[in-house]
C-alpha cells in the first residue's frame, strides 16, 4: 500500500511539473492542478483556498464545487473546516464532515452532498498561504499515506507561489515580491529612513521542488548532509573552552546526526520531493511548531533546527551566505535578529534596521541607538517579503515599514522627510543658544552615548555633556571579557573626544535583557528584577574593580563623574562607593595620578530608593532617574511586554507626583538631580517633567534640538498651574490638557 502510494505521489508530482512547464495564465494553471489532484487521489473535489489578507481565504480554484464559487466564496480565519486548518496550521480529517466541529455550511458552492473532508495547510517556512482541500461523496477518513501525499504536494503548492507560477493574465494571484507591502511593528530607535533592502541572511530561491530521480536526489542530501556534519565537527573543534558555543554547536551536531530528521527528509525525496524541498519541508514544519510552542528550551532547539536547515539548503543550493550580490548605497538592514557585534560590522553604513524579532531592550537596540539608525522590531513577515534592492521606507517614529511602497506612501513620506529637515534647520539655527524658557528657567540638555561614534554628536547637538556613558557595549561586543588596558584607552579617548565637557560613566548595567557572550546565562522567572547591573558588580567585584580602574587612569588627573546603576538601597551604594575608594587608595599608592575632583552619583531607577533615609541623599552626589525602569516597576509593567507597556503614560498624574516628590528630596539635601531615559526625549514629556522642577535632561542627540526649541518657547511657570489645576480636577493624566495649552501658545 506505501509503495502503491508512494508511485502515485511521484506521478501526482511528474504531472505537476509538466503541467508548470506549460505556457498558461496563473488561474488556467491552478484549475489543472485541482483537476490533477481530484483524478490522482480518486476523489470527486478537490479546492484551493488562499490569503486575500491576513484574516480572509478565498476560494482560487476548484473541481468539482460549483465553478462560480471561484473567488465569490470567502472565509474569515478560523471559520469553517477551512478556516480551522489556515487558523491552526494543522490538518483536519473528517469521514463526516458536517458534523465536525466549525464545520460552516456554504450553499453557493453545492458542496453539502460531499461527506469526506481532508484539509492541509499550504504554508512554506512558517508563512500562511491557504488550504488544500480533497472531499469525496463517501463518508471515509484518509489514510496516512493520503494525508502525506497530499502535504507533499501542498508543500509544492508553496514553492510554485514562491517562484510566482500562477501569476499571468486572468492570476487567482498577484504576484510575490511585487506588491506594496506595510507592515506594523515597534518602535527600536526613532527616525525614519529610506533606502533599498539588504538580507543580512540571503533568502535561499528552492527553484526544483519537484524531483525526477529520487536515487539522485537521495544521493544529493547524503553528500550534503555529510558536507554539514563535517563543518559542524570542524566548529566544534575550533571553538576552544567555550562553553555556551560549545552547547549551542553540540546541538546542532545532535540534530544534524538525528536519525529522524534523516529518514523524513528521504522519505519526502521518495514521494517525488528535490533534495531541497525536502528539507524545506522539514524546516517549515519546525517553523510551525516553533510559533506554538511556550517552553523557551524548546524554542531554541527549534531555532538550532532552523539554523541548521538554513546551512543545508545552501549547501544544497550552492547559493552560500554571498549570492554575489552588491549591497546598496543605501541599505536597509533586515534580518529575523542580530547581534550587537555583526550590528556593528555594518557600522554607519546603514540608513535603517528592521527586525522580525528583537525586543526594545536588546544587544541591536542599544547598538541601533547608540548609532541612531532607525530601528523597527516585531515586523512580522519581513525576512519572508523583502529580498535584496527592494525599495523600503522605515517609520521608525510609528513603528511602520513600507516595503516596495506606491506613489501615493513614497510623496508622503517624503513630505515628512522634508519638514523634519526643516526642523533640522530650526534646530541648528539655535544649537549654541541655551535651553532657556520664557519664564527665565534655564534647563541643561545632555546626551546619551556608549559608543565613540557617539562623541561628535556633542558639538553637532549642541549638548552641554554626556549625562550617560553606557559603559556596557564594550563588553557586549566581544567574545571575552575586555582587559583594563583596552577600557582605559577607551576611556580616554572619550573624556579627549568630550574637550572638558562633563562625562558620567555608568558602570557594568549587565544582566536582565544584556547579557555578555562568555557569561553564563542566568535563568531567572524575571531577570528585569533579578540579578543585575549593580548586584552583579558586588557579587563579582573582581570586573567592577578593574571597570574603576580603568577609568581612574582614564581620567589621567582630570575630573571623573561615575555613576552606579540599579541601587535599590543606601547599603549597596555604600558598597559601591567603598569599592571606588579602595581603588583609589591604591591607584595612588601605584602612583598613578588621581582625578582632581571625583564625583559619585547612582541611578535611581527603583521605587524604594525614592524613600532612601536622609542619610543617603545627603551623601550622594548626583541622581539620575531612570525613567524607562522606574516606569516599568511603578506600574509593574514589563516595559519588553507589548500588551501593556503601552498603557501606561509619563504624564500619569501620580506618576508626576512621585517624580515631583524625589525633586523635593533632592531640593532639600542640594543633591544634583537628572532624568534619563526615553521619555526626556520627547519635547512633551520633557516640559512637563522639567515643569515639575527637573533641571537637567539626558537624551539621544537627535532629540535636543526638538526640545530644546519647545522649551524656549513655553513659559513653565504657567504649564506648572496647568498641571496643578488637571490634579485638582482628577484627571488620570495631564496630557490633554497640557496639549490643549500648548495649542493655545500656538
Amino acid at each position: 500500500m506505501v509503495e502503491r502510494t508512494e508511485s502515485e505521489s511521484r506521478k501526482l508530482l511528474g504531472r505537476l511539473r509538466d503541467a508548470m512547464a506549460q505556457e498558461g495564465a496563473g488561474q488556467a494553471r491552478l484549475d489543472k492542478i485541482t483537476n490533477l489532484i481530484a483524478d490522482s487521489m480518486g476523489t470527486e473535489v478537490c479546492s484551493i483556498y488562499l490569503f486575500r489578507d491576513e484574516n480572509t481565504l478565498e476560494l482560487c480554484a476548484t473541481e468539482g464545487l460549483k465553478p462560480e464559487a471561484v473567488h465569490e466564496t470567502r472565509l474569515k480565519l478560523g471559520e469553517g473546516l477551512v478556516g480551522r486548518v489556515a487558523r491552526t496550521g494543522k490538518i483536519v480529517n473528517a469521514a463526516d464532515a458536517p458534523s465536525a466541529p466549525g464545520f460552516r455550511f456554504m450553499p453557493e458552492t453545492g458542496e453539502e452532498i460531499y461527506s469526506s473532508f481532508l484539509g492541509v495547510p499550504i504554508q512554506r517556512l512558517g508563512e500562511k498561504l491557504g488550504v488544500l482541500v480533497v472531499q469525496s461523496k463517501t463518508a471515509r477518513e484518509f489514510s496516512s499515506d493520503e494525508v502525506y501525499a497530499l502535504e507533499v504536494v501542498a508543500m509544492v503548492l508553496a514553492e510554485m507561489t514562491e517562484l510566482g507560477v500562477f501569476v499571468g493574465e486572468g492570476a487567482a494571484l498577484s504576484a510575490r515580491h511585487q506588491q506594496p507591502v506595510m507592515l506594523r511593528g515597534t518602535t527600536g530607535q526613532e527616525g525614519t529612513a529610506v533606502g533599498h533592502v539588504w538580507l543580512h541572511e540571503p533568502r535561499v530561491v528552492v527553484t526544483n521542488p519537484i524531483a525526477e530521480d529520487p536515487h539522485r536526489e537521495s544521493v544529493r542530501l547524503t553528500e550534503a548532509v555529510d558536507q554539514l556534519r563535517g563543518s559542524v565537527d570542524e566548529m566544534l573543534t575550533n571553538v576552544g573552552g567555550d562553553k555556551d558555543q560549545l552547547d549551542v554547536l553540540e546541538a546542532y551536531r545532535m540534530f544534524a546526526n538525528s536519525k529522524g530528521w534523516m529518514r523524513r527528509m528521504e522519505e519526502d525525496i521518495a514521494r517525488g520531493l528535490s533534495a531541497e524541498a525536502a528539507v524545506e519541508k522539514e524546516q517549515s514544519t519546525a517553523r510551525a511548531r516553533l510559533s506554538q510552542v511556550n517552553d523557551s528550551y524548546l524554542r531554541e532547539r527549534l531555532h538550532d533546527l532552523d539554523d541548521l536547515s538554513n546551512r543545508l539548503l545552501r549547501i544544497l543550493t550552492g547559493q552560500g551566505n554571498h549570492t554575489g550580490a552588491e549591497m546598496p548605497a543605501d541599505p536597509v538592514l533586515i534580518a529575523r535578529n542580530i547581534g550587537p557585534a555583526e550590528l556593528l560590522d555594518y557600522g554607519r553604513s546603514l540608513r535603517g534596521i528592521v527586525l522580525e524579532e528583537g525586543s526594545v531592550g536588546s544587544h541591536a537596540a542599544i547598538v541601533a541607538r547608540a548609532l541612531a539608525i532607525p530601528l523597527v522590531i516585531h515586523a512580522g513577515r519581513i525576512t519572508n517579503e523583502a529580498l535584496n534592492g527592494d525599495h523600503i521606507m522605515v517609520d521608525g517614529d510609528q513603528g511602520i515599514v513600507h516595503l516596495r511602497p506606491d506613489d501615493t506612501v513614497v510623496a508622503a513620506f517624503r513630505d515628512k522627510i522634508a519638514m523634519q529637515a526643516e526642523a533640522q534647520e530650526r534646530y541648528a539655527s539655535i544649537r549654541d543658544l541655551p535651553a532657556t524658557t520664557l519664564c527665565g528657567k534655564t534647563i541643561d540638555l545632555h546626551m546619551n552615548a556608549g559608543l565613540m561614534a557617539d562623541l561628535p554628536s556633542l558639538e553637532s547637538s549642541g549638548a552641554e555633556g554626556v549625562g550617560l556613558f553606557r559603559t556596557e557595549l564594550q563588553f557586549l561586543v566581544r567574545n571575552q571579557m575586555p582587559k583594563r588596558s583596552e577600557l582605559s584607552a577607551l576611556y580616554t579617548r572619550v573624556l579627549d573626544a568630550a574637550r572638558g565637557k562633563r562625562v558620567v560613566f555608568r558602570t557594568l548595567d549587565i544582566g536582565s535583557d544584556k547579557v555578555l557572550p562568555y557569561m553564563k546565562p542566568n535563568d531567572e522567572p524575571n531577570p528585569a528584577l533579578g540579578w543585575r547591573a549593580i548586584r552583579v558588580g558586588l557579587d563579582k567585584p573582581g570586573v567592577l574593580r578593574m571597570q574603576l580602574q580603568a577609568l581612574i587612569r582614564a581620567a589621567n588627573g582630570r575630573p571623573l563623574a561615575i555613576m552606579f546603576p540599579f541601587i535599590a538601597q543606601y547599603e549597596e551604594y555604600a558598597a559601591a562607593k567603598a569599592e571606588l575608594d579602595k581603588a583609589l587608595t591604591r591607584e595612588k599608592k601605584l602612583g598613578h595620578p588621581i582625578p582632581e575632583k571625583v564625583e559619585v552619583g547612582t541611578m535611581l531607577e527603583t521605587p524604594s530608593l525614592a524613600f532612601a533615609t536622609r542619610s543617603f541623599y545627603d551623601e550622594v552626589e548626583f541622581l539620575s532617574i531612570g525613567g524607562n525602569d522606574l516606569k516599568q516597576f511603578f506600574f509593574a509593567a514589563d516595559r519588553e511586554n507589548e500588551r501593556v507597556r503601552r498603557r501606561y503614560d509619563t504624564l500619569n498624574v501620580s506618576f508626576l507626583s512621585f517624580l515631583e516628590r524625589i525633586v523635593e528630596r533632592c531640593e532639600t539635601s542640594n543633591t544634583a538631580l537628572s532624568f534619563c531615559g526615553e521619555d526626556a526625549g520627547r519635547p512633551i514629556e520633557a516640559l512637563c517633567l522639567t515643569a515639575i522642577g527637573l533641571r537637567s535632561l539626558s537624551m539621544r542627540p537627535a532629540s535636543i534640538g526638538p526640545v530644546k526649541s519647545l522649551l524656549r518657547r513655553t513659559d513653565l511657570d504657567a504649564l506648572r498651574k496647568v498641571i496643578a489645576d488637571a490634579r485638582h480636577r482628577g484627571m488620570q493624566s495631564v496630557r490633554e490638557p497640557v496639549m490643549e495649552f500648548l495649542r493655545s501658545q500656538g
